[in-house]
């Protein structure tokens, strides 16, 4: 008859109740769903009603998790289908979750890939075309990952990447300084000309007089 026996709390997630039908566990549903839907006991649940809860529950918990996701760091929306649909979420469900959480702002591509651009040339320096890179990876449209890139000067961020690292070549010669502080370049994405010229740029400042070598 699907008559409603018992309403009790989870234990460690007062948040959630599991609902027992005739006397028997039939699912759980958050608390505030239940209380929307006006949940007590006696009351009979035809199996239409059951099967819709159910619905209402699996779209609450998806976007509880998404929630959980963007509470570590913004993320796009690729990131949060893959990651949502790894924890067994179904894709409609997902694409559902994802929309509305759009709507509102807190899923949006150009912000996330602004930030990502932002936070790499602050905390991890590297050249344009790795972060249009790492922004394709992320699942981010390759015009949006191109005007990310084309913001970011490899000149100036190679530069003063380099600058910190150059102070540890103090007593390197010509071919060390300029095989170390090429590699710490190159392993950040930066072309061979931009590399060239930051690690030139580099030695003669280091060693300023008008005959010093120069590395062509």
């Amino acid at each position: 008859m699907n008559t409603i026996t018992d309403l009790k709390s989870q234990h460690g997630r007062r948040n959630r109740l599991n609902v027992f039908l005739d006397g028997q566990f039939a699912f759980s549903l958050g608390t505030e769903a239940a209380q929307q839907a006006g949940l007590e006991t006696g009351r009979v649940l035809s199996q239409a009603e059951v099967d819709a809860l159910g619905a209402v529950d699996l779209r609450q918990r998806c976007h509880d998790a998404a929630l959980r996701l963007l509470s570590y760091r913004p993320r796009s929306h690729k990131e949060m289908s893959d990651r949502l649909s790894r924890r067994g979420f179904d894709l409609k469900v997902v694409a559902e979750t994802l929309a509305r959480l759009e709507e509102v702002g807190l899923v949006d591509d150009a912000a996330f890939a602004r930030m990502w651009k932002d936070n790499r040339q602050t905390f991890h320096p590297r050249s344009g075309r790795l972060v249009g890179i790492e922004l394709r990876r992320k699942g981010v449209a390759a015009e949006l990952a191109s005007q990310m890139a084309a913001e970011v000067d490899d000149a100036a961020t190679a530069y003063q990447t380099a600058l910190k690292k150059a102070g540890t070549l103090d007593t390197a010669d010509l071919q060390t300084f300029r095989r170390r502080l090429g590699d710490y370049l190159r392993r950040r994405g930066f072309s061979y000309e931009v590399v060239n010229l930051t690690v030139n740029r580099l030695w003669q400042e280091k060693h300023p007089s008008p005959e010093g070598p120069r590395i062509d």
